[in-house]
């Protein structure tokens, strides 16, 4: 990928995220919720993983 292109795809999400951000912001809060949700489930899986292997 070349540089300007990569440059371009980059502002484009921005802008995408920020529009989102502006025009829907309840949404946006809920989606953000439920991704660091799922993060936090991984998390506890592979904790709850890695004390199963030492136990």
């Amino acid at each position: 990928m070349s540089p300007g292109l990569k440059k371009f795809v980059v502002i484009a999400v921005v802008a995408l995220v920020l529009f989102f951000l502006i025009s829907r912001p309840t949404q946006s809060a809920d989606a953000v919720h439920t991704a660091l949700g799922w993060l936090r489930s991984g998390a506890e899986a592979i904790v709850t993983f890695v004390r199963s292997l030492f136990s």
